[in-house]
């Protein structure tokens, strides 16, 4: 069995599940931003609830996109083989831990929330990485591209949260740089193999492009608010940091998710007295 350049692209997982993994992602960044807020002894009940929602509507459109979403309770019972069971789990941990941080004002609560929340995101990469018929997405070096654009996402969201602290914009900057870097490593590892050359090509489709302009822009524009301090600017670069990986995500779950192809070297033919004729991929 081997993979052949060009298979199928998958047709299953829309812009709904895109929304789940858009969802997950910045929601962690933001509960990251709340704990960091609520140890600096700042205000973090904004972000956290910001988190919170997205994260759960998220949820939310996965589960619209279930043919049968009253059975979505079966999701949590297979905790030792399924990462969406342990992704469901997570989420049973992030919530109550955030509403408690939120109704107590507790910064370990929100730390803990924040712990939760990056479970999570690790159980959405994990999610990715499990799908072994579609090469783009089992490649390793996805893993941590999904857990630094998340946090991208999610500190350049708070940004344009009213009263987020100054600091932030560093956490926004850093996060920004950890996903450029992801992003080269997971690109030159499409490169090296035939079977993702079609997923490669996704990403240089004029969508893909935009979004990644989209974030060089928010790159610029928040050294420039860290330079010289002006909160509009970081409220630019921070958009633009969480609207480019939203667009990345949406092109990787519903334009560069190609099929591995199946190469077969003879199929059986029926009364052929064990002969077997010629077969391409298929």
């Amino acid at each position: 069995m081997s993979g052949a350049r060009g298979g199928r692209r998958q047709n299953n997982w829309d812009l709904r599940a895109a929304g789940n993994f858009i969802g997950g992602g910045t929601g962690t960044g933001l509960a990251v931003v709340a704990a960091a807020e609520a140890f600096m002894g700042g205000t973090f009940r904004a972000a956290l609830v910001l988190g919170l929602v997205l994260t759960g509507a998220g949820l939310g459109l996965v589960w619209l996109e279930i043919g049968r979403p009253w059975r979505a309770i079966n999701v949590f019972f297979h905790p030792r083989t399924s990462w969406m069971t342990r992704e469901g789990i997570m989420a049973l941990l992030l919530f109550p831990l955030g509403i408690l941080a939120l109704a107590l004002g507790e910064a370990w609560l929100a730390l803990a929330a924040a712990v939760a929340a990056v479970a999570f995101l690790s159980c959405q990469a994990g999610i990715l990485h499990a799908a072994r018929a579609i090469p783009a997405w089992r490649k390793n070096e996805l893993v941590p591209l999904i857990l630094a654009a998340g946090l991208a996402e999610g500190t350049g969201l708070a940004l344009c949260v009213p009263g987020t602290e100054p600091f932030v914009v560093l956490l926004a900057l850093a996060a920004g740089f950890a996903r450029e870097i992801a992003w080269g490593v997971y690109r030159g590892a499409l490169a090296e193999e035939k079977r993702t050359q079609a997923a490669l090509a996704a990403f240089e489709e004029r969508p893909a492009r935009l979004a990644r302009a989209a974030q060089w822009a928010s790159l610029a524009l928040l050294v420039l608010a860290a330079a010289l301090s002006v909160p509009a600017l970081a409220m630019a670069g921070g958009a633009l940091a969480f609207l480019g990986g939203a667009a990345i995500k949406a092109v990787l779950i519903t334009r560069a998710g190609y099929k591995q192809r199946v190469a077969l070297p003879a199929v059986p033919v029926r009364g052929g007295g064990g002969r077997a004729n010629p077969a391409s991929a298929r």
